[in-house]
């Protein structure tokens, strides 16, 4: 059996107090079945697929809250599987899984609109470390919420934090998880310029150099769908140079 994940007993099982759904496509039964023991384990319920077509099926239908990808497999491959979950408009957060340690690898996956990246092997521990700190950001419990104003309205866009909730023009919009991340840390620090790699440490908790156009293709997504002209941007900003900002506005 392929060694693909260290499995150690796990004592802190703190990530949800409701079940929730994940789908994992993922060609080899092996390590399918490692990693529904380690995801049943963390109060997940588990549902498989182990072909491209299948898996993009069952992700598109929009009942699961995190999946998980394999990045070769038959039929269509994982990219394009991401690929896909983001054109259609599902914030579902996506961790890709590939045997592949290519950095090429890691910023494609990324750039398709994924939120993690995980090479195998790993270990039981690292997986659920990683896993945790995606859907805290996707599922922030009332009681971490701090107090403050979390309700911005900047000319025609809207925004809500606590609710996550984005319109422009009073239509909603449907943002990725890192797309959301980064439209709230830049707006609640308008004109503070932040670069690349302040923007891969804050958003992706990644310190290290040759991820700066996973940052790039985020922000051109994020420009898409809240900017009316891509090519004349009023809300985020390029500091030529640097990096990006938020316009300054009057007020929070």
């Amino acid at each position: 059996m392929t060694n693909v994940i260290s499995l150690q007993p796990i004592n802190d099982v703190t990530l949800m107090t409701n079940l929730k759904r994940v789908l994992i496509i993922e060609d080899d039964k092996d390590i399918s079945r490692l990693l529904q023991l380690q995801l049943t384990d963390m109060q997940f319920e588990v549902d498989m697929a182990y072909e491209g077509n299948d898996g993009l099926k069952k992700a598109l239908s929009g009942n699961y809250d995190f999946i998980m990808i394999d990045l070769m497999l038959p039929g269509m491959d994982g990219l394009e599987i991401c690929r896909q979950i983001r054109i259609n408009k599902l914030e579902t957060p996506v961790m890709m899984l590939t045997s592949r340690s290519e950095e090429i690898d890691k910023v494609l996956g990324l750039e398709t609109g994924a939120d993690d990246y995980m090479t195998k092997p790993f270990s039981s521990r690292e997986l659920q470390a990683r896993i945790k700190a995606i859907m805290r950001r996707v599922n922030i419990p009332q009681a971490d919420v701090k107090i403050g104003i979390k309700i911005f309205e900047v000319d025609e866009l809207f925004v809500d934090l606590e609710k996550r909730i984005v319109k422009v023009k009073n239509e909603s919009l449907n943002l990725t998880p890192k797309e959301f991340e980064l439209l709230a840390l830049l707006i609640q620090n308008p004109g503070k310029t932040y670069s690349r790699m302040d923007l891969l440490n804050l958003v992706w908790n990644y310190n290290f150099e040759g991820y700066e156009h996973t940052v790039n293709s985020h922000i051109n997504r994020l420009r898409s769908k809240i900017e009316v002209d891509m090519n004349k941007p009023q809300y985020v900003l390029t500091t030529w140079g640097v990096g990006y900002r938020f316009k300054e506005f009057g007020g929070k």
